[in-house]
């Protein structure tokens, strides 16, 4: 945009000045001959003279003042420092010599341009500013402004000239102005800074939509409760939203059915389960009872499992400010009541998180560490954008192929199912889910002196948008 506005601003002024200078020039043309047809009058009118009048009509026409011409009769040729230059000249003084060699047969006249400050005229060759105001400067000069003077020197007869000085008032006839100048510069970033500012309000106003469809896109993986979008804009936009809040509606009600199915399935189990439990007490057979009551033990922690997994998926609470050196501490104890060690380093800023979710996802860490190793090395460390938690067990960790796998639901490298064995494999997957909820997220690795390391990364600036 910045380009194209100073192409089209560069391209109008080198057309204008084009335009203007070819006008100026067609001015100077007409004007110039006309002068010079004046100027040959008035040579004809001196010649006419005798030679005893010409100095009576010269005092008259200096004490009228105001006239168009300043003349006078010398007895040399007046020195000029000539000024003029360019087409400009070239044009002037070819139409005085063709003007008056067509009209007085005089083909060696002198056509020159002088500054007013640097005019010389009389004999004496006294400056124009010296002479009385009534003689020649009113005729001669244009204050404030300072066109060129023209002169022109033609010999009446020998050692004698005649002497005629006129304006040409047009403005800066010999000026060398680029075609860009500094006024024109000016305007040119003028415009552009105006065309800039308006494009980017404009633009602006199109793109707010799409950042707030962008945003709501991101809090939707965090959290399907979030206000719907505002369905204003520019059409597409608009429409786009209307398709991203319904799509949002029904994403939320497939979630609210699955939570209703997983919950009715482990309601209805429950109650056959624990008839069968009930009935295989009555086995009198101890072994088949122990196995048949292992079964049912099974099924039951399956059918936990997976209503745990629906609630470990659901994040429906506010956040809240809170310290996590506390939160740890919390579960350290628990965990100490049940015989685990957790050893804590480090300290960290209160963070706005969905305590509950937190705390499940750490629980479910800790008793994999502790299950595992025995106990738990945690430390806490923030640089400013991250708060980093990472969690250490003493156990035989885990195959770098295998370390992804794991966070998917119901997988467990360890091949028993049984509840006293370590779960259904659904821990970690919740814990992931719930990290990256925050904006986190959650990497396994192998620690160099053996066991695990479940490294929590949560980043400062991402937790209150959730």
């Amino acid at each position: 945009m910045v380009v194209g506005v100073l192409g089209a601003q560069l391209a109008s002024y080198a057309i204008w000045t084009t335009q203007a200078r070819s006008s100026q020039l067609e001015q100077l043309d007409e004007l110039s001959r006309n002068v010079a047809y004046s100027v040959a009058s008035t040579m004809r009118f001196f010649r006419s003279l005798p030679y005893d009048y010409r100095h009576i009509v010269l005092d008259q026409l200096r004490d009228m003042g105001g006239t168009r011409f300043f003349v006078s009769v010398n007895d040399h040729r007046i020195p000029i420092l000539d000024t003029g230059d360019g087409p400009g000249k070239s044009l002037v003084v070819d139409n005085f010599q063709r003007v008056l060699a067509s009209e007085l047969g005089i083909r060696d006249a002198l056509v020159e341009f002088s500054r007013p400050e640097e005019l010389r005229l009389l004999n004496n060759e006294v400056l124009l500013h010296d002479l009385p105001r009534r003689w020649g400067q009113h005729s001669l000069l244009m204050e404030p402004l300072s066109p060129p003077v023209l002169v022109v020197q033609m010999e009446l007869e020998p050692e004698t000239w005649l002497y005629v000085a006129t304006l040409l008032p047009i403005q800066d006839l010999f000026t060398a102005h680029g075609w860009l100048s500094e006024e024109r510069l000016l305007a040119a970033l003028l415009v552009l800074l105006t065309v800039i500012g308006l494009s980017l309000v404009g633009i602006r106003s199109a793109t707010l939509p799409l950042g707030r469809l962008s945003r709501a896109a991101h809090l939707l993986g965090n959290d399907l409760d979030a206000p719907p979008l505002r369905e204003s804009g520019p059409r597409e936009v608009a429409a786009t939203a209307v398709a991203f809040n319904r799509m949002q509606r029904r994403i939320c009600q497939q979630v609210e059915e699955r939570e209703r199915l997983f919950s009715a399935i482990s309601h209805d189990l429950k109650t056959p389960i624990t008839r069968m439990r009930l009935r295989a007490e009555l086995l009198d057979d101890p072994l088949q009872r122990e196995r048949f009551c292992a079964s049912l033990d099974e099924l039951a922690q399956l059918v936990k499992g997976a209503l745990a997994s629906v609630k470990g998926f659901d994040l429906h609470e506010p956040l809240q400010e809170i310290s996590l050196r506390d939160l740890l501490e919390g579960l350290a104890e628990e965990l100490s009541l049940q015989g685990g060690e957790v050893a804590i380093e480090g300290h960290a800023t209160p963070l706005t998180v969905k305590p509950l979710a937190l705390k499940r996802c750490l629980a479910n860490l800790l008793e994999n560490a502790i299950f595992y190793g025995g106990r738990a090395e945690v430390s806490l460390d923030e640089d400013g954008t991250a708060l980093h938690i990472a969690i250490r067990d003493h156990g035989p960790g885990i195959p770098d192929a295998e370390q992804e796998r794991v966070f998917d639901p119901f997988v467990r490298l360890e091949p028993s199912r049984s509840r006293h064995t370590g779960g259904s494999g659904l821990g970690l997957g919740i814990a992931r889910h719930i990290v990256r909820a925050h904006g986190g997220e959650l990497r396994l690795a192998n620690h160099p002196d053996g066991g695990l390391v479940a490294t929590l990364v949560l980043p400062r600036e991402q937790l209150g948008a959730i």
